[in-house]
């Protein structure tokens, strides 16, 4: 279980309290459209739940983004070797556009390489991600961030309306981190 704390934003474990929360925002269509599910996902509270239980025995861990104990989006990590996959999505849009996708990714980015801890570091030497070729915002944002493109990983699919998509696939490795680390916070302008 984790809980990282930033000024107002915190990223923290999810719980099966947030289950009803998690469900309503992946079964918005708006909120999922970027990620090919332009009708949601149509899954249950119950389902919900199921998979946050699994936050106990994973190498990963289903997140919720509060800004002043208020969720406002989801996060999420998996470790697989000393890889880590992570996804990030700002549900509330009242809270996109502000700059806090940075900051969060920052947060998560440095607990995943052990800048956050001196005690604690994951066996993390690579980031991967993806994300929709259309999102251009969030491209920017991990691009700004040291991510670089891994064009072998691109993906091709349809969404649920028979439209074709093009996922981007990005990483950022552990040696590349310390150069964007520094100066990428106050610099963006852009959210996810």
């Amino acid at each position: 279980m984790i809980r990282l704390n930033q000024a107002e934003l915190t990223i923290r474990s999810a719980t099966k309290a947030d289950a009803e929360q998690l469900t309503s925002w992946w079964n918005d269509g708006t909120v999922m459209e970027h990620a090919g599910f332009p009708n949601g996902l149509g899954t249950t509270t119950e389902a919900t739940r199921l998979l946050i239980a699994e936050n106990l025995t994973s190498r990963g861990q289903r997140c919720i983004l509060e800004v002043n104990q208020i969720p406002i989006g989801e996060m999420s990590y998996m470790v697989e070797g000393q890889t880590a996959e992570i996804g990030i999505k700002i549900c509330d849009p009242i809270w996109q556009n502000r700059g806090l996708g940075p900051r969060y990714l920052t947060m998560l980015i440095g607990y995943l390489f052990g800048a956050e801890s001196k005690d604690y570091a994951l066996p993390v030497d690579k980031i991967a991600l993806d994300t929709n070729a259309n999102n251009l915002r969030a491209r920017h944002v991990y691009e700004k961030l040291g991510f670089r493109r891994d064009a072998l990983s691109d993906l091709r699919w349809q969404d649920q309306l028979g439209n074709w998509q093009i996922g981007v696939a990005y990483e950022l490795k552990r040696s590349d981190w310390g150069n964007f680390s520094k100066n990428c916070s106050d610099s963006m302008s852009h959210d996810l």
